[in-house]
């Protein structure tokens, strides 16, 4: 049987795993991101415990490099973790373990394992959104995703901030009030003072991000014209942000857009993901299975 790795690199823990899909995991593990040189390390020795691998992909919190001619491909370049700027993230498990490697943003990986198993089944043009720790996207455009100059930065945007009705100022390092700097879990927790889980579900924490969240997908929508986003990440795990996201979108949209998905069908225009929790790792191992 063909045996694929996936590495989810995220910036808080790193999950590895061997199988072929969702329903074939036949190890996994989990440790939390420290020096580039131990998490690594890590990951190499979980793999080298394993039965021989045909390819491994790794889906990595960035930014990151995944041009295959550059010269710094499989590096996460300008990242603020401490650390981890330019660190050679593909090399060392192509010398140790000897087997391709994919690589590409955690969430183009995770867009890639939800067309493949989840909620983007059958669709060639669509995003998927995490809003946690970060806000990240991930793009499928004519069923290719989407890379340029670099790849997507949607949590970088900015949006429309009105002080006297929000006066935080955000937390992004770069931008303070892009996406990521006002609806971020972490920006949700420095704004209110608790955890965004905490917080109840009347709370007016949950108004204000579906505006921000709600102002980004129009964007988005007005760019890519995509058939469906997926949103995923913790605080996407608050239920009662969907129906308060596909309402305000559409408000903004203001029948702009006369396609039936959002006119009529929107509750399955905007969607959690169908992989759940998981669409990090098993989109590695889709990246793998390209190789």
């Amino acid at each position: 049987m063909t045996i694929y790795g996936g590495i989810e690199a995220g910036g808080t823990k790193f999950v590895c795993a061997v199988g072929t899909g969702p329903h074939n995991i036949l190890a996994e593990t989990r440790f939390p991101t420290t020096t580039p040189q131990e998490t690594i390390g890590r990951a190499i020795a979980f793999f080298k415990g394993q039965e021989p691998l045909t390819a491994i992909g790794v889906a990595s919190f960035g930014p990151v490099d995944p041009n295959p001619v550059s010269p710094t491909f499989g590096y996460i370049t300008s990242t603020p973790k401490p650390g981890w700027a330019d660190t050679d993230l593909v090399g060392p498990l192509k010398a140790v373990l000897g087997v391709p490697v994919g690589f590409d943003t955690d969430v183009n990986g995770a867009a890639l394992g939800e067309h493949i198993w989840g909620a983007a089944q059958g669709l060639d043009t669509f995003i998927y959104l995490t809003i946690g720790t970060g806000v990240g996207g991930g793009v499928m455009a004519g069923g290719k995703l989407l890379h340029g100059v670099m790849h997507p930065e949607m949590g970088h945007i900015f949006l429309p901030h009105d002080r006297d009705k929000d006066p935080f100022e955000g937390i992004c390092p770069f931008h303070k009030d892009c996406l990521e700097g006002l609806a971020a879990g972490p920006a949700l927790e420095a704004r209110w003072g608790a955890r965004a889980e905490t917080l109840p579900l009347d709370h007016p924490a949950w108004e204000l991000e579906a505006a921000y969240i709600a102002y980004a997908l129009a964007n988005f929508t007005l760019t890519l014209a995509p058939q469906r986003i997926i949103l995923g990440g913790g605080v996407m795990e608050q239920k009662q942000l969907f129906p308060l996201v596909r309402a305000k979108m559409r408000d903004l949209l203001n029948g702009y857009f006369q396609v039936s998905e959002i006119l009529e069908g929107i509750d399955n225009f905007i969607v959690p993901p169908g992989l759940g929790g998981r669409a990090g790792v098993l989109g590695a191992i889709a990246l793998a299975k390209c190789q």
